[in-house]
């Protein structure tokens, strides 16, 4: 893997675990070559893995929208800075430039930029693998959601077993290295 993108939080969060393994995530990618295609910000989880990239000498590439760059909280030091018309734009930018996606803990924006990555890869408009970073056990209540939805119905199983969920950002990036997957949906 050359790329992943990462969506995550633009703020630290309440826990300094999210800030120091968002940290050591970077590390990661820089130590296996691996380039960093995120949101472009400077603020919360998304500055921390990108300093961390770039403190190690890796390569980072922001996709950031307009009206974004103009509040002043696009980085101001990444390797390549690309500037959108819109959200839509943006997420189709990072899925192009991509081979993986990863969540770290964010908000509703982290969920639904990652949300896309996942249901695209469901119906098959990439191969790519999708997965969760669950620092803290912050994705468990999702998780839950999940089981829920298999039960009532909503969602196969296959899909939830194709996305990669893991604690530990080695073995995250090992498991996306070895990803294969799913079966085409069916609409049944």
């Amino acid at each position: 893997m050359k790329s992943i993108a990462v969506f995550c939080g633009s703020s630290y969060g309440a826990s300094e675990q999210y800030v120091e393994k968002a940290k050591q995530f970077g590390v990661i990618l820089t130590k296996q070559d691996i380039k960093l295609i995120y949101g472009g910000a400077s603020v919360g989880l998304m500055g921390v893995i990108a300093d961390s990239v770039l403190k190690n000498g890796g390569q980072v590439t922001g996709v950031m929208p307009h009206f974004l760059e103009r509040r002043e909280i696009a980085h101001p030091n990444l390797t390549d800075l690309i500037i959108v018309d819109s959200m839509h734009e943006r997420k189709a930018k990072m899925a192009k430039l991509a081979e993986g996606f990863v969540a770290l803990p964010g908000g509703s924006g982290t969920l639904e930029e990652f949300f896309e990555m996942f249901t695209w890869s469901q119906l098959r408009l990439h191969d790519k693998p999708c997965a969760l970073l669950n620092i803290n056990e912050y994705f468990n209540p999702l998780l839950t959601l999940f089981n829920h939805m298999i039960n009532e119905n909503f969602l196969h199983e296959k899909f939830k077993q194709s996305l990669i969920i893991d604690e530990d950002p080695h073995v995250l990036i090992d498991k996306m290295n070895t990803f294969l997957p799913p079966e085409v949906k069916t609409f049944d």
